[in-house]
């Protein structure tokens, strides 16, 4: 097997234009959620589709020698939330 097999996606890079996505701090809001998308690790930032109770949010973590910073996008419908998803995957949101 190729090692690209054993890679998530890789965001492209954002697009002249790109939608701003206010990024906050994470907050706890329920018990379980489940990941349902995720972007490679092997980049310093990577990115999760994140849902529960009926609401969906992207999850960003930065890492660096001083640690891990994770914070959320705002929770919207899991719809939004998946067009939100796309928009960061083809670079059309940042």
């Amino acid at each position: 097997m190729a090692m690209e097999e054993f890679h998530s996606p890789h965001p492209k890079p954002p697009q002249q234009g790109h939608i701003g996505i206010t990024w906050s701090a994470l907050v706890t809001r329920c018990g379980s959620i489940r990941v349902r998308g995720h972007t490679c690790a092997c980049l310093t930032t990577s990115y999760e589709l994140c849902v529960a109770g009926g609401l969906g949010h992207i999850r960003r973590t930065k890492r660096s020698p001083a640690g891990a910073e994770v914070s959320e996008s705002p929770w919207l419908r899991i719809a939004e939330a998946k067009r939100l998803w796309e928009d960061l995957l083809d670079g059309r949101a940042r």
